[in-house]
């Protein structure tokens, strides 16, 4: 591991150097454990022995710090309340629940310890736990394992959802995570998980609730995360051919969300379209909407627009799940629609 930590030294040196989000979260996990003893990992499969983590993001880890870094029985309830045990107890845990869907089977030990007990102890006890989990709908893996399901985490006080579109932010914002002291739900993007992008400089922790501007514009502030983030990038870049300027937000932290950026933005453009994979009903954009609303009514120049995925499962057909997710024809439309 001291080799690959050499290399990745190396890359990020590099400006021009390039790495998938794995290989970023990869480094963020390594770092993390290196610089604070306090740092565990757990969940299922993440050991070597196990194969280092089903999407190999825990790769090695276990090799160089030991029991630091165990597999874990499959059981989200009984492994997610020792992380809430754990963190409770000084330690810093980083848990693994393999895909986003599994968290229904632990939310009591979520919703109401991780999330409650600082409130209920009077700020006396902190629960400085990282509940990494991937999703998104593409992979053909069915509706019991691709739920985009950030909404359930965003209602519930105390929890913190972190959401990356890129390698860059997932290194920043995974070491900014494990290092704050609340819960905080960490949803990594499956499909792009091996798409690359620029490395990360070793040890620069990405403030949470900190959007970033991606792009500057004039007429429409369009605001996504993850991978919606990604999907909003080429319809941009075709609409400004048009001279149709959009800035675009990327959330990074969904929850709590930085509302200074995106009133800013959009008190400029007096336009907004928030993009999502989730549902549509009662999403994150419904909520972002209704903030925008009601802080920026005078000044919209056009009602904001929501772009999600339809209200049902995700589907395992492939014909299906296209159909399922909203489109760029969609964004676009919804783009051209506030400028009507």
């Amino acid at each position: 591991m001291a080799n690959a930590a050499s290399s990745a030294g190396n890359a990020a040196a590099n400006p021009s150097a390039t790495v998938t989000t794995v290989q970023a979260l990869n480094w963020a996990l390594h770092d993390a454990l290196e610089a604070d003893p306090n740092v565990i990992v757990f969940g299922e499969d993440v050991a070597d022995a196990e194969g280092g983590g089903v999407m190999g993001v825990t790769a090695k880890l276990s090799t160089q710090f030991g029991t630091r870094v165990r597999s874990t029985p499959i059981s989200e309830m009984g492994f997610v309340g020792a992380g809430v045990g754990a963190a409770m107890a000084g330690m810093r845990p980083v848990v693994e629940i393999m895909l986003m869907n599994f968290t229904a089977v632990c939310m009591d030990m979520i919703t109401n310890h991780a999330a409650k007990l600082r409130f209920m102890s009077g700020g006396q006890t902190s629960v400085p736990l990282v509940l990494r989990m991937t999703t998104g709908s593409g992979m053909g893996a069915g509706g019991q394992h691709s739920d985009f399901l950030e909404a359930w985490f965003c209602h519930t006080a105390g929890l913190k959802v972190v959401a990356p579109s890129n390698p860059r932010d997932a290194y920043g914002l995974m070491l900014s995570a494990i290092f704050d002291n609340n819960p905080v739900i960490f949803i990594e993007h499956t499909p792009s998980y091996w798409a690359s992008g620029p490395a990360p400089v070793r040890g620069e922790r990405i403030a949470l609730s900190q959007a970033k501007i991606v792009r500057a514009g004039k007429d429409v502030t369009v605001i996504g995360y993850a991978r919606s983030l990604l999907d909003s990038v080429p319809v941009v870049e075709k609409l400004a051919g048009e001279g149709i300027d959009c800035e675009l937000i990327d959330l990074r932290t969904v929850w709590p969300p930085d509302m200074d950026t995106i009133l800013s933005s959009v008190a400029k453009t007096g336009r907004a379209v928030i993009v999502h994979e989730a549902v549509r009903s009662c999403g994150v954009g419904a909520e972002l909407s209704s903030r925008i609303h009601e802080r920026l009514w005078g000044q919209l120049k056009a009602p904001v627009q929501r772009v999600a995925a339809k209200d049902c499962p995700v589907p395992f057909s492939k014909v299906l799940e296209t159909a399922f997710l909203y489109s760029a024809a969609e964004i676009e439309a919804a783009i051209r629609k506030t400028l009507t």
